[in-house]
C-alpha cells in the first residue's frame, strides 16, 4: 500500500487531521462500524464526555487490530458528539490518541442531537492495508 498526505494548508495539522489521503495498491479496505463507549457485555457508558471518548477509541482499537489492520492506516475518520462544546473541552485526549499511533486521516466532526441510550461520543473509521 502507498499513501499520500495531500495538505494544501499547514492549519490543519494543529487539529488533529489533514486535508484529503490517497492510497494507492490497497491489499484491504476495514469499514468500522461507530464504535462508543460500550463494554464487552453492551453496557452503554454513562460516564463524561473524556471517559466515553477514551472508551470509544479503545473499542476501535480493538476492532481494528483483530481485523489484523493497524490504526495508524485509519484514512477516514469521522466523530459524531451530542456536544462538541464537551468534546473540544477534551479534544487533547484525541490528539494524543492520534499522536500515538502517527494516524493521518480526513475526518470529519458532527454534532448530533442523539446517539444510542446514554452515549455521547461516537467513532466511525475506515481503514487500508
Amino acid at each position: 500500500m502507498e499513501k499520500q498526505v495531500i495538505n494544501p494548508w499547514q492549519w490543519q495539522q494543529q487539529r488533529s487531521y489533514v486535508q484529503a489521503v490517497e492510497v494507492q495498491h490497497v491489499m484491504g479496505t476495514l469499514y468500522c462500524a461507530g464504535q462508543a463507549a460500550v463494554d464487552a457485555q453492551g453496557n452503554s457508558s454513562t460516564a463524561d464526555m473524556e471517559t466515553q471518548l477514551r472508551q470509544a477509541q479503545q473499542n476501535v482499537e480493538q476492532v481494528i487490530r483483530t481485523a489484523g489492520y493497524e490504526c495508524q492506516n485509519i484514512v477516514r475518520l469521522t466523530l459524531y458528539t451530542t456536544s462538541s462544546a464537551e468534546l473540544f473541552a477534551c479534544f487533547g485526549v484525541f490528539q494524543e490518541w492520534v499522536a500515538r499511533h502517527g494516524i493521518q486521516t480526513a475526518a470529519t466532526l458532527l454534532e448530533v442531537k442523539g446517539l444510542f441510550e446514554t452515549l455521547k461520543v461516537e467513532l466511525e473509521a475506515t481503514v487500508v492495508k
